[in-house]
């Protein structure tokens, strides 16, 4: 059999990249579950009307059918691209035995029909927060969401040397007044197109603007020149009045991000910065909008973004308005790991190898090990009886620190440090750093 070609897109990474990855899952449902935030896992796949219903993705969808399948089977599936779309399915699904507001936190795949480079897969994990409430939520939450997420990340940072980030913010009300009050009507496609801002720059943003929408040079030039500002306090305030627009919209947007900035700048200093490029192309976004990037590292572009929704879920009766955040796992660990930006203390969990003297005495190695593992501590048995410096050598390779000789009451063996001692395996313990893998930033 030929040796199998990669899949692009698809990432598979090695037992010393999962060690990284499993970290930083860890730390971020400890700081999820601190605050609340209770885990669900949805199914794989939605209803394609469903994933399709909500902004221009429609390309992005891998679409999910039998193989013998024909036109009676029901509604076309597809693999979900977000985790967002699906909690609004599932929030009405199971409204009657939730308390509200409801609190979420989902790790999990998703599916993207895109072209793969770097930091851009076609499946990759995705950790979401979100708060929804039954009728209204308070605008707090607009702020709490993405403080949480960054408590996560600033953790991350001090943990194993995650770069820092940097969480650009932005209010929808305050984009779309805006843009009322120059007398644009179809301002959802205003923000589609500001939200390109970034990538094409002001002249191809406001060309667009003109020639697609057909707003007047001026309008469009004030479009871009609101998307220019910046600020890490209120001061992008007066920067927005200074354009002359006026909208009762616009103000309240205004009063929502400023609430947002100043708390930021108490808990997180120097972590959120107003921009008012960023718009989210996705039209559920009713409120404030966030959009996350690694300092440093800002060519790979946002690596968590979210907001709020108002109208996302919805029975007809009632909705169930939203804020949440995603961080792509992946998009953000993807290149770091390539660049080596992280050392993991040894590839595997073992922390002992037990030697086995002969196969006869097997079981009593067996014996040790369950002794160990029985306390906590990870443990192999040597795989065969070779001779000790063989198996020592073995150990080496596997990066495993400890060997044990000898039955329960034997010798351990530090082969980094060539230390041996006797120990008991109903009380040895290795130093805590030595219990499990450790992720460390690189030199």
């Amino acid at each position: 059999m030929a040796r199998p070609k990669p899949l692009s897109g698809f990432p598979e990474l090695l037992p010393d990249e999962r060690i990284v990855e499993q970290a930083v899952l860890d730390t971020l449902r400890e700081v999820f579950e601190l605050h609340g935030f209770g885990s669900i896992e949805t199914r794989a796949v939605e209803p394609l009307a469903q994933l399709s219903r909500k902004g221009e993705i429609t390309k992005e969808v891998y679409v999910v059918r039998r193989l013998h399948a024909d036109e009676a089977d029901g509604d076309e599936l597809g693999l979900h691209f977000d985790l967002t779309v699906p909690l609004a399915r599932w929030v009405l699904e199971h409204s009657g035995r939730l308390q509200f507001p409801f609190r979420r936190y989902q790790i999990q795949k998703v599916w993207r029909g895109e072209r793969p480079q770097e930091g851009r897969y076609r499946e990759f994990t995705q950790a979401d927060i979100d708060i929804l409430g039954q009728g209204e939520l308070a605008a707090h939450h607009d702020v709490e969401a993405p403080l949480v997420m960054l408590e996560a990340l600033e953790r991350l940072h001090e943990r194993i040397g995650l770069p820092p980030v940097l969480m650009h913010v932005n209010n929808r009300k305050l984009s779309e007044g805006f843009y009322r009050g120059l007398g644009a009507e179809d301002t959802p496609a205003v923000l589609q197109i500001v939200d390109k801002y970034g990538k094409i720059g002001a002249e191809a943003t406001a060309g667009l603007l003109v020639s697609e929408l057909g707003l007047s040079a001026e309008a469009a030039d004030k479009c871009v020149q609101l998307a220019t500002i910046r600020g890490g306090d209120a001061g992008f305030v007066e920067q927005v009045r200074s354009l002359g627009v006026t909208n009762e919209l616009l103000e309240e947007g205004l009063g929502e991000l400023v609430a947002l900035v100043e708390e930021a700048d108490r808990r997180v200093p120097g972590r959120i910065r107003a921009d008012l490029s960023i718009a989210r192309g996705l039209d559920y976004y009713t409120g404030c909008v966030y959009e996350t990037e690694l300092v440093g590292f800002e060519k790979m572009g946002s690596v968590g973004s979210g907001g709020r929704y108002d109208s996302l879920a919805s029975d007809g009766r009632t909705a169930y308005p939203g804020v949440g955040i995603s961080l792509g796992v992946t998009r953000l660990l993807g290149p770091l790991l390539a660049r080596k930006q992280f050392v993991v203390s040894r590839p595997v969990p073992t922390c002992v190898l037990v030697a086995v003297d002969g196969e006869e005495t097997r079981d009593r190695a067996l014996e040790v090990a369950a002794a160990l593992r029985g306390r906590g501590i990870p443990t192999e048995v040597a795989p065969r009886a070779d001779k000790y410096g063989k198996q020592i050598r073995y150990a080496d390779r596997r990066g495993i620190p400890f060997v044990w000789f000898g039955p329960l009451i034997g010798e351990i063996k530090d082969i980094r440090s060539g230390d041996q001692q006797p120990a008991d395996a109903n009380d040895w313990m290795p130093d805590a750093a030595d219990l499990h893998p450790r992720v460390l930033p690189s030199e």
